[in-house]
This record gives C-alpha cells, sequence and structure tokens, in this order.
C-alpha cells in the first residue's frame, strides 16, 4: 500500500519557526527559509520517530482491493473519504457506498474493505490524518522535542554531533510501535 501525504501548508508552522529563533536567540529573518526548512525536516523525523502523522492534513492511500479488512499505514486517522475504485484499463470510479466499509478504531487506526470491487483491482483512499489541527495543538514534549532538534540541525550544520538525546526522550511517550 502507498500513501501520499499533502505537505504541511505555508503559514502552519510560523509558530514553530518562532519557537525555534527564540530557542536559538535569532532575532533576525535573514535565514528564516533555512530554518523553516529544518524545522520541516525535524517534523519529519518526530513522525517517522512516533509513527504517527503530527499536524494534521489530507492524502490518498493506495491500496489493491480486499475483502478483507486493510489497515491503513498513517495514523491518527481522523477522516475515510468516500473510495474511488482504480480499474487496470479505464477511468477512476467512486464506489457506491454498499460496497465497501471504512473504520476509525480507538487508536486512531483507519480500515477499509471493498466487498464489491467492480472493475477496480485497487481502490483510492482519500484521507485526513494528524495529531493537531496545527502546532499549538501537539502536545508540549513532541513540540519541544521537534524544536531542540530543528535548532540542533541549525547549528551542526556539518553534522558533526549527534542530536541531544532530550529529543528522543521527549518523543518517546507518543511513539507507536506496529508489528506486522
Amino acid at each position: 500500500m502507498t500513501v501520499v501525504m499533502e505537505a504541511i501548508g505555508a503559514g502552519v508552522l510560523d509558530g514553530a519557526l518562532a519557537q525555534v529563533k527564540a530557542y536559538l536567540r535569532v532575532d533576525t529573518g535573514g535565514e528564516d527559509a533555512l530554518t523553516e526548512q529544518y524545522l520541516r525536516a525535524a517534523l519529519g523525523h518526530a513522525e517517522a520517530f512516533t509513527g504517527q502523522v503530527t499536524i494534521a492534513r489530507a492524502g490518498v492511500a493506495v491500496a489493491p482491493c480486499s475483502e478483507s479488512w486493510i489497515r491503513l499505514p498513517v495514523t491518527p486517522v481522523r477522516s475515510i473519504g468516500a473510495l474511488r475504485g482504480v480499474p487496470a484499463e479505464g477511468s477512476v470510479f467512486t464506489l457506491p457506498v454498499g460496497s465497501y466499509a471504512i473504520d476509525i478504531d480507538a487508536q486512531g487506526d483507519g480500515w477499509v474493505r471493498v466487498t464489491v470491487p467492480g472493475s477496480a483491482g485497487r481502490v483510492e483512499i482519500p484521507i485526513v490524518a494528524g495529531m493537531a489541527e496545527d502546532w499549538d495543538g501537539l502536545p508540549e514534549g513532541l513540540r519541544q522535542g521537534v524544536v531542540r532538534l530543528a535548532a540542533h540541525m541549525f547549528t551542526d550544520r556539518d553534522g558533526l554531533n549527534a542530536p541531544p538525546a532530550a529529543v528522543t526522550a521527549l518523543w518517546r511517550p507518543w511513539r507507536r510501535m506496529r508489528l506486522r
């Protein structure tokens, strides 16, 4: 299964950028673009480490049609839209509502199954996933770990030093492990 998530929108990270700059004691805006790149990279590392999407955004998963329940590989899922069938040849089409089932469990895992695929061999699954709507909605420890990692990346541009151990210690409470 593949999933493509949208990038975090412009302006969503303004508060985060201000926190990183305050942590670094940087008063000017001369390196804001570079600092934001490090911030986005740090958020990516946080998502990889925790196994969760941090800031809510839309995406599309593509999976083979199956009558068995399939767990979506991103979490926490906030919503699952109408499924679209992808045939081997021809146009993508919206599956009738009664031909599939969707579920979001208490842990935020999204599940889908296709009971009547029609001509579809695969299915597109529109989703919205994320822990929080925006930067301020993220848990404080997670935010602080992202700020510290982004600041570390900014100050250690040559990559000569390991990131602070405090970063993973701050993220560990939100880490989700999956056994496959």
